[in-house]
């Protein structure tokens, strides 16, 4: 067997289905979708979980509990031995961890987590610290400050 004889095996490949390509194709005219109908309209079917008129599942089930999502508070955490690996700042606050790629996006504020060890004396900015970490920068001799 050859490089050049390489075939995918037979129904491994399908052509894809060209619509409204004229008579000859076999999908012109309608479309595939047959003559008028709800299902031939643009934007016609039934939306998900519709179930004929009868009630529908979501609404025949008790809503129970509370949901307080939208106003929760989300951190972008941050872990000591990601920092640790900056080896040319001595300045860490969110603007220069944005900047270097440790966060993507800031949410409600920065929270130092304390996977991982320090060994510079690094001063930190955020918003928030876990004990551990608070514990760990200070042993390396560097200073913790909470932001608003």
């Amino acid at each position: 067997m050859k490089l050049d004889e390489l075939r995918p095996p037979k129904g491994a490949k399908k052509k894809k289905k060209r619509v409204g390509c004229g008579v000859g194709s076999g999908h012109g005219k309608t479309s595939c979708k047959g003559h008028k109908g709800q299902k031939a309209r643009s934007g016609g079917g039934k939306q998900p979980g519709f179930e004929g008129g009868q009630m529908p599942l979501a609404r025949r089930l008790p809503k129970r509990g509370f949901n307080n999502k939208i106003f929760s508070v989300r951190y972008a955490e941050v872990n000591l031995r990601d920092i640790a690996r900056l080896t040319d700042v001595t300045e860490i606050n969110p603007e220069v961890l944005v900047e270097k790629g440790l966060v993507k996006k800031l949410y409600s504020g920065i929270k130092i987590l304390g996977h991982g060890e320090i060994t510079g004396k690094l001063n930190i900015q955020a918003h928030k610290f876990t004990a551990g970490a608070l514990k760990k920068i200070e042993a390396a001799g560097g200073k913790a400050e909470v932001i608003n």
